[in-house]
């Protein structure tokens, strides 16, 4: 079958691979849709960040060259032994936590703080950018009956939106400020009001993205290039500042005006990852007792993000800007986000099966 790999930085391969074979505890799924996450293009760009490349991952035993992928959906097509919940023909989407089931984080039930966390599609034993793969049935989804495959396969990163709103402690009537308008950032707005914001306000630098910031619920919208983000927060806020801000950039100036915009007692919340250090003065925090948190992905949440989709109350439209097959993933794909129209673009989804086309 077809595959996408990823070998090294820059260097991403659309191969024929071996097609999986379904384990006990296991369904194997055939793909319709896989978006390109953020953390793909870390990865293909700055990486290896997570996937492993000199010792093999300590749960999948692979390394790289791994094949790339985990927003997707599909359709079940085969059963392993011991799995009842599940029959072929199930429409469902893949929550592509690798995780090991007994370090204490996971006998807590926080598997994505998991001591050996890996992410399918990143950490070996197959992903998304393929015909096939499969996928212990505890982590895989039935999707809603009027859900569509190429909107089952936003559910993941609207996950890490609803995730990053419950880890930063956010309340009905809270104000938020979102750093940041790419996919995490949109889905963030979104669950910010479908959670009962009173005011999101959004950075981001003039291009489309101002637009898709608009059309899924931002309030204010601002340009550091044109003002000073802070000093208008201030404004907004009658001199207090925002409850919470999101970072979601993986940008210096992005967490230095979310700390400097926060009130006092406020949470800066980190969802981006980072390919660089940054620095800065503790005194920020301790003066004010602000707060910074880290947030990794998402435990539990997949079936709350889900229900909000069905239900509207998270209306995840707009996202998908361009549809490609994935004999043409590296130019059309990755080539794409990384060109001089990567702001034009919030999702692209890739199909194994060009008659989706």
């Amino acid at each position: 079958m077809k595959a996408a790999l990823w070998y090294d930085r820059k260097d991403v391969r659309v191969e024929n691979i071996q097609e999986p074979v379904v384990k006990p505890g296991t369904v194997k799924i055939k793909v319709k849709w896989c978006g390109i996450c953020g953390s793909d293009l870390h990865e293909y760009l700055g990486g290896p960040i997570f996937i492993p490349t000199t010792t093999p991952h300590a749960i999948s035993g692979e390394k790289a060259p791994v094949v790339l992928g985990h927003e997707f959906s599909g359709d079940v097509v085969e059963i392993g032994e011991g799995v009842t919940n599940f029959k072929v023909g199930d429409r469902v989407a893949v929550e592509p936590i690798v995780a090991c089931g007994k370090c204490p984080a996971c006998r807590e039930g926080k598997y994505n703080l998991c001591s050996s966390l890996g992410f399918h599609g990143l950490c070996g034993g197959g992903g998304g950018f393929a015909e096939y793969t499969i996928f212990p049935a505890e982590f895989v989804h039935k999707i809603p009956d009027g859900m569509s495959y190429e909107k089952a396969a936003l559910i993941e990163p609207m996950a890490v939106a609803l995730h990053s709103v419950r880890i930063g402690n956010f309340k009905t009537g809270d104000t938020a400020l979102v750093l940041g308008s790419g996919p995490i950032g949109l889905a963030t707005i979104e669950c910010l009001k479908a959670a009962g914001a009173s005011l999101v306000v959004v950075l981001q630098r003039k291009s489309i993205r101002q637009e898709y910031a608009k059309r899924a619920g931002a309030d204010v919208v601002l340009d550091p290039n044109e003002v000073d983000i802070v000093s208008e927060i201030n404004k907004l806020t009658n001199g207090v500042g925002v409850d919470v801000a999101f970072e979601t950039t993986g940008a210096k100036i992005g967490f230095d005006t979310g700390l400097a915009s926060l009130k006092f007692e406020g949470t800066l919340v980190i969802t981006s990852i980072w390919e660089n250090d940054i620095s800065f003065n503790p005194n920020a925090l301790v003066f004010s007792e602000k707060k910074i948190i880290g947030t990794i992905a998402y435990r539990h949440e997949f079936p709350a993000t889900m229900a909000q989709m069905a239900d509207g109350r998270i209306k995840a439209e707009g996202y998908i800007t361009k549809k490609i097959s994935l004999d043409d993933i590296v130019e059309e794909g990755f080539g794409t986000l990384t060109g001089p129209a990567k702001k034009e673009q919030v999702k692209i989804l890739v199909t194994p099966d060009k008659s989706l086309l």
